[in-house]
C-alpha cells in the first residue's frame, strides 16, 4: 500500500514540473529582441557641433573574453553591447547575425551604425567615422568613434582606410648626416627632407620647397622663394600666449594674431579673429536667404581666367545658392584653386631651372585620373563653413557689443586644436605636401578635400585622413595617408582666414546683384588687435633660404660619397 501511495505521488510530481515548464519555454520563445529602429537620415546640412556626435563611448562595459577569429585579423568583443543597424558584418570562420538586427560575436554585440564591418583582412569601414581592424586585434565595447559631419570619401559619409595592408614609409632612403642630423633621399637621388641644426627641410614634388626653423625666440616658415612668415611671441591675456605673424609675399606683407594651444605635449598656433561682425550678420549668413540667389560666373568675374578654364572639369559653382553658406563655399574653393594654378605655375618654371641642372624632382606615384569635385564632398565643405559661421556667432555675442573683444578663459595645459576637435573632419588642403599612399608618394595641392579619419596623433604627430576629392596627378581619391597635426592646423587656419575675407567681401556685396540686404555688417575690433607688419621678416626668410641651399649643398655631397651611411 505504501509503495502504490509513493509511486502515485511520485506521477503527481512529474506530471507538476512538466505543466511548469512547457508554459515557461513557450514564452521564452516569444520573447525574442525586436530589431532596434533604423536611426534618423543623415541631414546634408546639420547645426554645427550637434548633428553628429563624435567619440561616443560606452565607458568599462567589455569584459574581454571568447575571442572570434576572422581572416588574419582578430575581433574581440567582451560582454559589451553595441548596436549594429542597417550594417553587415562579414566575420572570415565566425559567425554573423546582420542587418536591422543585433551582431553576437563571442558572448558580446558589436555594432557599428551605418557602417559595414569586413573581419578578414582587415578593413572596418564606419558610417560616420572608421575605424581599422587588419592583421591584428579590435575590441568592441569602449566605445564607438564617430566622425562629425564631413566624412564623405564615398556613399553615405564612408571612409575607408586604416594601417592594414597600407605602407605609410616613403622610398628612398634615410642618411645620417656627419656631425648630427638625417636625410630622407628619394629614390631618384633627389633630396625629400633634411632635420640639421634645428632647421626642417621638406621639399614636394613639384619643386617646392618649405623650410621650418625656431630662432633666436622666432618661428620661421619659408614657403618657396618668394615667401613664407616669421611669427613672434606678442602678449598674453588670460594666461593664454598670443602670437603675431608677418607674412611676407612678393613684396607685400600683412600681420595675423595667433593663438597657442598645448596638447599632447606639441604646441600648436590657431588663427586668432582681427574683428567680430555683429551677431545678427552672422546669423544672416548662416540661415537660409528669403529666396534663392542666382548668381552665375560672370558674377563673380571668372570668365575667361586662365586658372577656371584649367580647374573646369575638377570644380563648377553651385547654379543657385539658397544661403550664404553655398556662397562662401564657391569663394573658398575658387580662392584656393587660383591660388593652386599660380602655384603651379611658378613651381613649373622652378621645376624647368631645376631640371637644367638635373635637380628636377618627379612623382613615383601614379596621378589619378579626372575627377570632378563631388556634391556630397561639397556639402561638407559647406557644413563645415556653417560650423565656422555658428561658432563665431557664438564668440561675437560674448563682446556684447562693446569693443573689448570676446573674453578669453585660461588655457587650458591640454586643449585640444582645432585641427583635432572631433567635430572637424573635413579640411580643405592650403599647400602642396609630399604625402604617402601604399608605399608610394603623391601630391596633396590646394583645393584638394581630405576627411580626418583617427584624432590621437602617433609619435611623429602624424594622423589618418582619407583623401574625398583631388584633382588630375593628385594623390587618388579613397587613399588613406598620414598627415602631420601641424598641417591639418594650417589647413583649418587658412579655412577660418577665408570666411573671414568672405564675409567681408559678402558684406560689400550684399543688397547688389540680386543678393538679398544684410542686417548690421558692422565689426567690432578684437581685443588682441594685430600689431604692424615685422617690415623685416622678408630678410629674415631670405637668409633662411640662403642657409638652406648651403645645407642642402652638403646634405647632396655627404649623401652621394662613401661617407654618408643609410639606415
Amino acid at each position: 500500500m505504501n509503495c502504490m501511495m509513493n509511486e502515485s505521488a511520485l506521477r503527481k510530481s512529474v506530471l507538476f514540473v512538466l505543466l511548469m515548464t512547457v508554459p515557461a519555454l513557450a514564452w521564452g520563445q516569444k520573447k525574442t529582441p525586436s530589431a532596434p529602429k533604423a536611426p534618423a537620415p543623415h541631414v546634408s546640412a546639420p547645426a554645427p557641433h550637434t548633428s553628429a556626435p563624435s567619440h561616443t563611448t560606452q565607458s568599462h562595459t567589455t569584459t574581454t573574453s571568447h575571442t572570434t577569429t576572422a581572416g588574419h585579423g582578430t575581433a574581440t568583443a567582451g560582454h559589451g553591447t553595441t548596436t549594429a543597424s542597417h550594417g553587415t558584418t562579414t566575420a572570415g570562420h565566425g559567425t554573423t547575425t546582420a542587418g536591422h538586427s543585433t551582431t553576437t560575436a563571442g558572448h558580446g554585440t558589436t555594432t557599428a551604425g551605418h557602417s559595414t564591418t569586413t573581419a578578414g583582412h582587415g578593413t572596418t569601414t564606419a558610417g560616420h567615422g572608421t575605424t581599422t581592424a587588419g592583421h591584428g586585434t579590435t575590441t568592441a565595447g569602449h566605445g564607438t568613434t564617430t566622425a562629425g559631419h564631413g566624412t564623405v570619401a564615398g556613399g553615405h559619409g564612408t571612409a575607408g582606410g586604416g594601417h592594414a595592408n597600407v605602407s605609410h614609409t616613403a622610398p628612398g632612403r634615410q642618411v645620417s648626416l656627419k656631425g648630427g642630423g638625417s636625410a630622407h633621399i628619394r629614390p631618384n637621388g633627389q633630396i625629400r627632407s633634411v632635420n640639421r641644426n634645428g632647421m626642417h627641410i621638406e621639399h614636394n614634388l613639384h619643386g617646392g620647397r618649405t623650410i621650418v626653423r625656431e630662432h633666436n625666440g622666432a618661428r620661421i616658415v619659408s614657403t618657396g622663394r618668394h615667401g613664407g612668415y616669421v611669427q613672434r611671441a606678442y602678449v598674453t591675456r588670460g594666461g593664454r600666449s598670443y602670437y603675431s605673424r608677418t607674412y611676407y609675399y612678393h613684396g607685400e606683407y600683412r600681420s595675423v594674431v595667433y593663438r597657442s594651444y598645448y596638447y599632447g605635449g606639441h604646441l600648436y598656433y590657431g588663427y586668432y579673429h582681427p574683428y567680430w561682425y555683429h551677431p545678427a550678420y552672422y546669423g544672416w549668413a548662416y540661415n537660409p536667404w528669403p529666396g534663392p540667389v542666382y548668381w552665375g560666373v560672370g558674377a563673380w568675374g571668372w570668365g575667361g581666367a586662365p586658372w577656371y578654364g584649367y580647374y573646369g572639369a575638377y570644380w563648377n559653382p553651385y547654379p543657385v545658392y539658397p544661403s550664404a553658406a553655398f556662397w562662401l563655399t564657391d569663394y573658398l574653393i575658387s580662392a584656393n584653386l587660383q591660388a593652386a594654378y599660380a602655384a603651379r605655375a611658378e613651381a613649373n618654371a622652378e621645376a624647368a631651372n631645376a631640371a637644367a641642372s638635373n635637380d628636377q624632382e618627379t612623382s613615383n606615384a601614379a596621378p589619378s585620373g579626372p575627377v570632378a569635385l563631388s556634391p556630397e564632398v561639397k556639402q561638407a565643405i559647406a557644413d563645415e563653413v556653417r560650423a565656422q559661421i555658428a561658432a563665431s556667432q557664438a564668440e561675437a555675442a560674448k563682446t556684447g557689443g562693446s569693443s573689448g573683444g570676446p573674453q578669453q578663459a585660461a588655457a587650458s595645459s591640454n586643449e585640444v586644436p582645432p585641427a583635432l576637435d572631433p567635430a572637424r573632419r573635413t579640411f580643405v588642403v592650403s599647400q602642396d605636401l609630399a604625402v604617402v599612399a601604399d608605399g608610394q608618394e603623391c601630391s596633396l595641392t590646394q583645393g584638394d578635400v581630405i576627411t580626418r579619419l583617427t584624432d590621437t596623433p602617433d609619435d611623429d604627430q602624424k594622423v589618418n585622413v582619407s583623401i574625398a576629392s583631388s584633382k588630375k596627378s593628385d594623390c587618388s581619391a579613397g587613399k588613406t595617408v598620414l598627415v602631420a597635426v601641424d598641417d591639418l592646423q594650417e589647413m583649418q587656419n587658412h579655412f577660418q582666414e577665408q570666411i573671414d575675407e568672405g564675409m567681408k567681401t559678402l558684406a560689400a556685396k550684399q543688397g547688389t546683384g540680386g543678393l538679398p540686404k544684410a542686417p548690421d555688417t558692422s565689426s567690432v575690433a578684437s581685443d588682441v588687435a594685430p600689431p604692424p607688419p615685422d617690415k623685416s621678416a622678408s630678410k629674415t626668410l631670405e637668409e633662411q633660404d640662403t642657409e638652406a641651399d648651403k645645407t642642402e649643398s652638403e646634405v647632396k655631397q655627404e649623401a652621394n660619397s662613401s661617407g654618408g651611411g643609410s639606415q
